[in-house]
């Protein structure tokens, strides 16, 4: 059988960065430009890190470990662990937060520019009710979306987006101001970069849109692994590029928009501002249309996903009943409107991405280890102990204490990556566990914890088989 063009990967690439390329991706290279100031490449080189490395190799981790879905991956770790990890990650990067935020994100930069200075209240509601009824029918024949996305709404969407980028360079706005405090220096400039890119969630929906990507590939006719191996690296490195571009033009346009514009308090007056400056009236009309055409891809590709793994894991429901409910779950929390969303999504992507960042790397070095789960259990335990304080701490609980403990004697806490010594730790440990207990003992472990919960030779054991042990006294 012939094989299918190999330049697929253009109109696959094209639509995965049309799904990343969000409300996220607009406001806040913005906002981190405009913090930055002169220190700005600095801070793109972190949020390049999260922002793109980490999404490229999420996609590719996903085809590498020969998993169906994320669900199974994560799973390694221990089911139980893979169930709470993947509902976590649906949640976040949909009804949640993400869907929300693009929903909102448009309604800021492409309406309400044009309402005056007080908007009815009511143009919110009336607003996300178009955008998201639109994308809920988008969703609804997944069967289309590659030709939908990838070949219609991407082009037109770097058409426009490449006008106000060139513009940017032809007429610059300013030049770079004095950077703000988290990014006064060099090194502190590329930390904070790498948290900004946690605001994206690009990461965390590589592993979602990884499976999106790998059935696409194999929809139009490719069969042989390394073949859809391949195409599937293509389509995630064209897509990386494209954002790596969007991401370093939008910094530089925020970095030098603070002469002009003033400082501003999100991504997305910085946008709006910006583009009045470049075009004029003009210049609203073109953004509007830059935005909507970025999220309502973005809601599209992860109402589809979402609706597809919530019919599977419950066996209810139809897809088009489960899109139908998360529309309007995301609908419902659009109306608190940007700011909140955006306060209430940090604390949680300081918690999910340390986890995310070390599964994709456990993938990747699955061979070298045997797979075995003692080093998974415990590489993701250490993460998430620290996982858990770096939301909290950003969340704003009090720890007593321990947040000073942790900056004292804890390397890189104070740059917010206090999780990767941490990792490492239970990496060593899992290490030694593999050697001293054989991998025939651990198999029995494994199945007697999936029954009884009763046995302490294995991580899972120890962490679950103490806990039912407690609960039956």
């Amino acid at each position: 059988m012939e094989q299918p063009s190999s330049k697929r990967f253009i109109a696959i690439g094209s639509m995965l960065f049309a799904l990343f390329f969000g409300a996220g991706n607009l406001i806040f290279p913005a906002a981190m430009g405009q913090s930055a100031g002169a220190n700005v490449w600095w801070a793109v080189l972190g949020f390049c890190v999260t922002g793109v490395g980490l999404p490229l190799l999420g996609i590719i981790a996903v085809g590498y470990s020969g998993c169906r879905d994320l669900r199974e991956v994560a799973s390694r770790v221990h089911p139980l662990y893979g169930l709470f990890y993947t509902v976590v990650c649906y949640m976040a990067i949909g009804p949640c937060f993400a869907i929300p935020r693009t929903g909102t994100v448009s309604f800021e930069i492409a309406v309400r520019p044009f309402l005056g200075a007080d908007p009815s209240a009511f143009a919110l509601p009336i607003f996300l009710a178009f955008f998201l009824g639109i994308s809920c029918w988008l969703a609804a024949s997944p069967s289309k979306l590659v030709d939908r996305i990838g070949k219609f709404l991407t082009p037109a969407l770097l058409v426009t987006l490449a006008v106000m980028i060139v513009m940017s360079f032809a007429t610059p706005m300013g030049d770079f101001q004095a950077p703000g405090k988290a990014y006064d220096e060099p090194i502190k400039a590329a930390f904070q970069g790498v948290l900004d890119g946690y605001n994206t969630l690009d990461a965390i929906a590589a592993l979602v849109f990884a499976t999106l990507i790998v059935n696409s590939v194999k929809e139009i006719g490719f069969t042989d692994p390394k073949a859809i191996s391949s195409q599937v690296m293509k389509s995630g490195m064209l897509a990386c590029l494209l954002l790596a571009l969007v991401y370093i033009s939008i910094a530089k346009i925020g970095a030098e928009s603070v002469a002009a514009i003033g400082m501003q308090d999100t991504g997305a007056p910085v946008l709006a501002e910006s583009a009045k400056v470049f075009f004029g009236s003009f210049g609203a009309y073109l953004l509007a249309a830059i935005v909507l055409l970025a999220c309502i891809t973005t809601a599209v590709g992860l109402l589809t996903c979402c609706a597809a793994f919530f019919m599977q894991l419950t066996g209810k429901f139809t897809y088009v009943q489960w899109v139908i409910g998360f529309t309007v779950i995301s609908y419902l929390i659009g109306l608190f409107g940007l700011k909140t969303i955006i306060v209430s999504t940090i604390p949680v992507l300081m918690f999910i991405y340390p986890l995310c960042v070390a599964l994709i790397a456990l993938i990747f070095l699955h061979k070298f280890f045997g797979g075995r789960q003692c080093v998974y259990a415990w590489t993701m335990g250490f993460t998430f102990v620290m996982a858990l304080v770096n939301g909290a701490e950003t969340a704003g609980i009090s720890m007593t204490g321990l947040e000073e403990v942790l900056k004292a004697y804890v390397p890189l806490h104070t740059y917010g990556m206090g999780w990767i010594p941490f990792a490492i730790v239970g990496f060593v440990i899992g290490l030694i566990w593999k050697v001293a207990v054989p991998a025939k003992a651990a198999e029995c472990c494994r199945l007697i914890c999936k029954t009884t919960f009763n046995c302490f030779c294995c991580p899972p054991g120890v962490f679950f088989g103490r806990f039912f042990l407690l609960a039956k006294k």
